[in-house]
C-alpha cells in the first residue's frame, strides 16, 4: 500500500471537448484477449561492458525472463529459461559478461539475487538467507562491489550490506535497528542518505557520516516529505526533493560542508528527483506532470538544458545513460502501444528504435489514446481522471462504462498502456479511471484529503465519476460498473455495499475485504512503513477500529445485490486470500451473482500472462453477461 492540484484550465478543458467531438466514430476491429496480450512487456536494466549489447527482461515466454538485446540487430538473445517463476534483470556486473537478476516464489516478495553468465545451466544465489527480502542497491564506485538492502538479520528491518565480486561474501555496511531506510549512498561511501517514516505525509531525512557515526538531520519538524536523489563524487553536494513550504515537491541542492540548503529546480507538478550520469557529465530530473512524466536532461557543469528528441504521444518512463556518456536508453511508452526500447546517440543526435511490442496483428488506430479529464465531486472539488472512449460510442450506439480505481492508498491511475483496459474499450467499455482525493501527483493538500476517511469522501470521487460517466450522452447510464485492484477492490466493495444502486456490477481484484485483519498482519518488513501507515489509515488497536469496520466490505457483505467477480493470488502477503475467500462466501449468502478465480502461483498482482488473460477474458464476460447496454436495472 502506497502515495503532487491544479484546477483545469478552461483551454485544456476547451479542446478535449472539441477533440473527443472531432474524433471519428466508428466501430473498430475487436480483438481477442489473446491478440492483446501477444504484446510484450519489456523493460531495461542495463548496458553491456562495451556498450554494444543491452541486459533486459520481457514476457515473451509468458512470464519474465531475462534476455539480452544486441543493439546493431535489434535481436534478442534469452539469457534465463525460466517456465515457472519471473525473472528481472538487475545489471551486468561491471567489466564482466555475467549479469544479476532478481525472483521470488509464486509471489511470495521474498525476492532473491541470482548471478549467472550467458550460457549457464545454473544460477549462483547471492543472497540465499531463508524468509528473507533482498534487492539491488547499487555498485560500489570501484565496481568491486554491490551493495545489498536484505532483511536477513531482522526481518522487521532492511540492513545494507556490501559484497566483494571476488567471493560474493556479504559484510554488514549499515546496521537498522530503527526503522530508517536507506535513500543514497556516497561514492566515497562516507555518507548514507537516510528517511524515516512518520506518516504518509510527512518524514525525515538524515545524513549519516560512517567516518564520524554523525547523524545530522536535514528535514525540519513542518509536514513535509524528504526524499533523497543523488551525491556528487566529491562529497560536497547533496541532492534531495522534498515539499517543505510547497504543494509540490522540489528539488534542492544541498552543500554538506557549509550546511546550505538552495532550491535547485521546481515546476508547477511533482519533481520527482535528479539522476547522475557515471562521470556527472549531464544530469536528468523526472517531473510528474498531470499523470505523465516530463524528463529534462542537462550538461551537469553548466545547467544548461540538452535537447533529445521527442517521440510524438510517448511518455518516458526511464532514461539510463551509459557509463561512456555518449549514448541515452530511453524507455518510452504509450496509452496505445506498450513501452518499446530506444537509443540516442549524444553524438551523432541520431535515434534507434530497439524494440517493437505491439502485436502485429494490431492495429494501433484500433487502440484508443488515453485523455485527461476532470469533473467536480459531491462538494465541488475538481477530480482528475484518466479517461478511454471507445471509437464505436456514440449517441444511437451507447456503451456501457467502468469507473477504474487504482491501488493505494495514495496510488495515481497515469497515462500509459494497459492490456486489460484496452481489451474492455476495444470491447464497447468506456473507463474512467479516477484519480480520487489522497492520489498522489495532484500536491499534498489532496493527498492527504481521505486520511482516516477511506471509504467516505474518497469513494463519493467515485460515484460522483459515475454519474460523469453517466452525463456522457453516448453512454448507457444503467450499465456501469466499478472495477478495482488493491485499495481499489477495497473501493469497489464499499460502493456495492455503502451505495447499493450507484453500479451495476463490481470487479474485484485481491480488495482488502476487512482493514482489520489487513492493517495487523502486514508483512514484517513493513514495520518501518507500520505507524505511518496507522496513521493514514487509522490504528486496528484503538477506537480507529470503529470506522475500520465501516469501511470495511466484510462487516456490510449483507448490503451487496449486484453481481461481483473476485480475483485473488493465493500467495498474497499484503491482501491475504481468506479476505477474498469470507468476501464472496458472504455475497453468495445473499442470493447474488458472484464469481471467484484464485491464482495459486501469484501473489499481489499478477505477473504469468496466462493468469492475465484469464483475468480479462473473464472479466469482459461477466460484464457482457451482467452489465452490457440493455440488460442493466439501475435506478437514476
Amino acid at each position: 500500500m502506497h502515495k503532487t492540484i491544479l484546477p483545469a484550465c478552461l483551454a485544456m478543458l476547451i479542446f478535449i471537448a472539441c477533440n473527443q467531438a472531432s474524433r471519428e466514430t466508428r466501430m473498430p476491429k475487436q480483438y481477442s484477449i489473446e491478440d492483446l496480450y501477444d504484446n510484450i512487456a519489456v523493460s531495461a536494466a542495463g548496458f553491456s561492458q562495451d556498450e554494444d549489447k543491452i541486459l533486459v527482461n520481457n514476457n515473451a515466454s509468458g512470464i519474465y525472463n531475462v534476455y539480452e538485446l544486441n543493439i546493431s540487430d535489434t535481436a534478442m538473445t534469452a539469457l534465463t529459461d525460466s517456465k515457472k517463476e519471473s525473472f528481472f534483470a538487475v545489471d551486468y556486473q561491471p567489466g564482466t559478461n555475467r549479469f544479476i537478476y532478481s525472483g521470488d516464489q509464486g509471489g511470495n516478495e521474498n525476492n532473491h539475487l541470482y548471478l549467472a553468465r550467458k550460457g549457464d545451466s545454473a544460477a549462483r544465489d547471492l543472497t540465499p538467507w531463508p524468509n528473507s527480502s533482498n534487492s539491488f542497491a547499487g555498485w560500489s564506485e570501484d565496481k568491486q562491489s554491490l551493495y545489498v538492502s536484505s532483511n536477513k538479520r531482522n526481518p522487521q528491518y532492511f540492513d545494507l550490506w556490501k559484497m566483494d565480486t571476488a567471493t560474493w561474501t556479504p559484510a554488514l555496511f549499515y546496521q537498522n535497528d530503527s526503522g530508517l531506510n536507506v535513500g543514497a549512498i556516497s561514492p566515497s561511501e562516507k555518507y548514507i542518505a537516510l528517511n524515516k517514516s512518520i506518516t504518509t505525509d510527512k518524514n525525515e531525512l538524515y545524513l549519516f557520516n560512517r567516518i564520524t557515526k554523525e547523524m545530522r538531520k536535514l528535514s525540519n519538524d513542518q509536514e513535509a516529505t524528504w526524499n533523497a536523489s543523488a551525491f556528487e563524487k566529491n562529497d560536497s553536494i547533496f541532492y534531495y526533493t522534498t515539499n517543505d513550504g510547497n504543494e509540490f515537491s522540489y528539488l534542492v541542492k544541498y552543500n554538506i560542508n557549509s550546511g546550505k540548503a538552495e532550491k535547485f529546480y521546481e515546476d508547477q507538478w511533482d519533481v520527482a528527483g535528479l539522476g547522475l550520469s557515471e562521470h556527472e557529465k549531464y544530469h536528468t530530473i523526472f517531473i510528474n506532470e498531470d499523470g505523465k512524466n516530463k524528463v529534462l536532461l542537462f550538461d551537469h557543469a553548466s545547467n544548461q538544458p540538452v535537447a533529445f528528441p521527442e517521440i510524438r504521444d510517448g511518455d518516458v518512463i526511464s532514461v539510463s545513460i551509459a557509463p561512456s556518456e555518449k549514448k541515452l536508453l530511453l524507455t518510452i511508452g504509450s496509452s496505445t502501444s506498450p513501452q518499446n526500447l530506444y537509443l540516442y546517440n549524444l553524438e551523432n543526435k541520431e535515434l534507434k528504435r530497439l524494440t517493437s511490442t505491439l502485436n502485429k496483428a494490431i492495429d494501433e488506430n484500433d487502440l484508443v489514446k488515453a485523455e485527461v479529464v476532470r469533473f467536480k465531486s459531491f462538494d465541488g472539488l475538481d477530480i482528475p481522471a484518466i479517461y478511454y472512449k471507445p471509437l464505436q460510442a456514440s449517441k444511437t450506439n451507447k456503451v456501457g462504462a467502468l469507473v477504474w480505481v487504482h491501488g493505494g492508498p495514495g496510488g495515481q491511475s497515469r497515462v500509459g498502456f494497459s492490456n486489460s483496459i484496452q481489451y474492455l474499450v476495444n470491447h464497447g467499455y468506456a473507463v474512467l479511471a479516477v484519480n480520487n482525493r489522497g492520489s498522489s501527483g495532484y500536491g499534498k493538500t489532496f493527498y492527504k484529503m481521505d486520511n482516516k476517511d477511506h471509504g467516505n469522501a474518497d469513494l463519493k470521487d467515485c460515484i460522483w465519476g459515475k454519474k460523469w460517466l453517466a452525463s456522457q450522452e453516448y453512454i448507457d447510464s444503467a450499465a456501469i460498473g466499478i472495477y478495482g485492484g488493491s485499495y481499489g477492490g477495497c473501493m469497489v466493495l464499499n460502493a456495492l455495499c455503502k451505495y447499493p444502486d450507484a453500479f451495476n456490477v463490481g470487479v474485484d481484484l485481491f480488495g482488502v475485504a476487512n482493514w482489520l485483519r489487513t492493517l495487523r498482519s502486514i508483512p514484517p518488513y513493513w514495520e518501518s512503513f507500520r505507524k505511518a501507515l496507522y496513521d493514514e489509515l487509522g490504528d486496528p488497536n484503538t477506537a480507529d477500529s470503529v470506522h475500520l469496520k465501516d469501511a470495511s466490505g466484510l462487516y456490510n457483505y449483507q448490503k451487496i445485490t449486484k453481481p461481483l467477480i473476485v480475483f485473488q493470488g493465493a500467495n498474497d502477503v499484503r491482501v491475504l486470500k481468506v479476505e477474498s475467500d469470507e468476501i464472496v462466501e458472504g455475497v453468495k449468502k445473499n442470493g447474488v451473482p458472484v464469481e471467484y478465480v484464485v491464482y495459486p502461483d501469484e501473489g499481489h498482482g499478477f505477473v504469468k500472462k496466462e493468469n492475465q488473460i484469464t483475468t480479462s477474458k473473464r472479466s469482459l464476460e461477466f460484464l457482457d453477461k451482467y452489465l452490457k447496454p440493455g440488460k442493466g436495472t439501475q435506478k437514476e
